[in-house]
């Protein structure tokens, strides 16, 4: 038993370490949010195996492939290089989940259910965002309704919030085809409301910033994944 887990954490962790290296050389990520990535990609494997491995990993991947689909229409100061408050903004709460599945071993599923909500929130977060401002055709804001420009804080599109939607089906369907493949979609799309109303509200009038709307939009995914659960 210790000799499948001594090489399935060395995989993990050489893999993670490739991911980490390519990105920093490519100037993806800085060093700190790098060794941060490692970091939080290992406690997630140790809370939640390798299916929440693989959400994770599709989060990364899709969320590289938005932030760099119509790099044109966005500007060149789009898609700039993330640091390890960005990096734990995102998988912070992922990763805490899953310290939690390791040491409440009794309650395991209940946790691994929420690190599905937490990345599902995150990655609908990304992709209406990125592709909101793509193939958003009406962006307005999420409180008023009144049309506003892209890009700005709160401000949403139905083409975007559908691929959100769309992101975090496809981490409900990496995690399960159950029940819970609802309540995660449900989880993510709640998670990316919440981010929106932040956006429009707290993080427009300078109250937080962004690492913190995106913390919270996690937050609020993992908790309306264990509400519904």
């Amino acid at each position: 038993m210790l000799l499948p887990t001594f090489f399935n954490n060395v995989f993990i962790l050489t893999a993670l370490l490739v991911v980490a290296v390519l990105c920093v050389l490519a100037k993806k990520l800085t060093p700190a949010a790098g060794v941060a990535a490692i970091v939080v990609g290992w406690l997630i494997f140790a809370g939640a195996g390798y299916v929440g491995e693989l959400q994770l990993f599709t989060f990364f991947v899709l969320s590289v492939l938005a932030t760099r689909h119509g790099r044109a229409i966005k500007g060149k100061a789009h898609g700039e290089m993330r640091d390890a408050f960005q990096v734990f903004a995102n998988g912070g709460v992922a990763a805490i989940l899953a310290v939690c599945a390791m040491i409440d071993y009794d309650h395991t599923a209940v946790y691994t259910l929420m690190i599905a909500g937490s990345l599902a929130a995150a990655i609908a977060d990304t992709l209406s965002s990125e592709l909101g401002m793509v193939y958003g055709k009406r962006t307005f804001n999420i409180l008023t309704f009144r049309r506003e420009a892209k890009g700005l804080d709160g401000v949403i599109s139905i083409e975007g919030t559908l691929i959100g939607a769309a992101g975090a089906f496809i981490i409900a369907g990496i995690y399960m085809w159950d029940s819970s493949l609802w309540i995660i979609t449900v989880a993510g799309v709640g998670g990316n409301v919440i981010d929106s109303v932040l956006g429009a509200t707290l993080e427009r009038k300078g109250v937080i910033g962004n690492n913190v709307v995106n913390f919270s939009n996690t937050a609020a995914g993992a908790l309306i994944a264990f509400l519904l659960l």
